[in-house]
């Protein structure tokens, strides 16, 4: 079913009136009455009133360190998750972001993901510290954690220098994919004494090309200019759709990489999810095949295996 049919139809398009509804419930979706409490369904128990997976790969727990967010709870942001649909989120934590105590911050991210069945534990490495190589042993082996989260500009590392090179041979090596945070707020609203740039993600290119079994997802990226004409090629490299701009910018990142590269995320709980979810609906340029892949298939197949 081609996009502009799918447009034109309505039927297979949930409409921003739809999603707003479900994610304000209508009686049908469940509430959170504590941790552990039943998780919304997801597809293999979807009724019409539930009609996508979702899976977000860009979530955050914890505080965020310089402002009060409304879902800085995991309470808070399971409820969102549940009232709006979405069956599963990767979270990592806004505590590895400043905090040196990396350890620490995996262990409770572990802990908490255990209490939420919709939340996948991603753990956090910092490069800069010399136990890191600590830390990712216990994430893959104690925690059991699918995926590292990196925060290059918080860090002060570029994807160029030889210690992130050191922590992409590792992480690959035993098989967990690399998340890497280009960015996470925009920079006019910084605090003036840590100004942050965008993290140059076109080094991964050597570096994917001669490790094809790595997964690396790139979190809050704006292709701009020519970027995504030289990272477009570049084996077992993911784009989340956090912050692309427009109705437009989903599809045109879908349709400007190979199939499946794609993932749904939407950075909460800084952005509010309802405002991604929405961005992709209200595109009216993806088919419900292809709804489904960048809501979920494709986050699972990325889960699973290597590209």
């Amino acid at each position: 079913m081609s996009g502009s049919h799918h447009a034109r139809g309505g039927v297979l398009v949930m409409k921003r009136r739809a999603l707003l509804k479900q994610a304000l419930g209508t009686g049908v979706l469940l509430p959170l009455t504590g941790p552990g409490a039943t998780p919304v369904p997801c597809l293999a128990e979807a009724s019409e009133n539930v009609p996508w997976e979702i899976v977000d790969t860009n979530a955050s727990l914890f505080a965020w360190p310089f402002r009060r967010l409304p879902l800085d709870t995991a309470g808070k942001i399971v409820a969102k998750m549940r009232a709006l649909g979405i069956c599963s989120a990767w979270a990592g934590s806004f505590e590895g972001i400043l905090q040196r105590d990396i350890t620490g911050v995996n262990a409770r991210v572990a802990e908490t993901c255990n209490e939420y069945p919709e939340l996948t534990p991603i753990g956090t490495l910092n490069p800069s510290l010399p136990d890191w190589r600590a830390d990712l042993r216990r994430c893959a082996e104690e925690h059991h954690m699918p995926g590292i989260r990196l925060y290059p500009g918080y860090h002060g590392y570029t994807l160029g220098e030889s210690r992130f090179q050191d922590v992409f041979e590792q992480v690959a090596g035993r098989n967990l994919f690399l998340q890497i945070v280009v960015s996470l707020e925009d920079p006019r609203t910084q605090p003036e004494w840590l100004q942050v740039r965008d993290v140059d993600p076109l080094p991964l290119r050597s570096l994917l090309q001669s490790t094809p079994a790595a997964r690396v997802q790139l979190l809050n990226a704006r292709p701009r200019g020519g970027m995504l004409t030289e990272l477009a090629s570049v084996p077992g490299l993911y784009w989340d759709t956090a912050r692309l701009e427009g109705t437009a910018g989903v599809p045109e990142l879908a349709r400007g990489l190979p199939p499946g590269r794609v993932l749904f995320g939407s950075h909460a709980p800084f952005l509010l999810p309802e405002a991604a979810l929405i961005r992709v609906h209200e595109s009216n340029q993806l088919s419900e095949q292809e709804l489904r892949e960048v809501y979920a298939s494709n986050a699972r197949r990325f889960l699973r295996s290597p590209a």
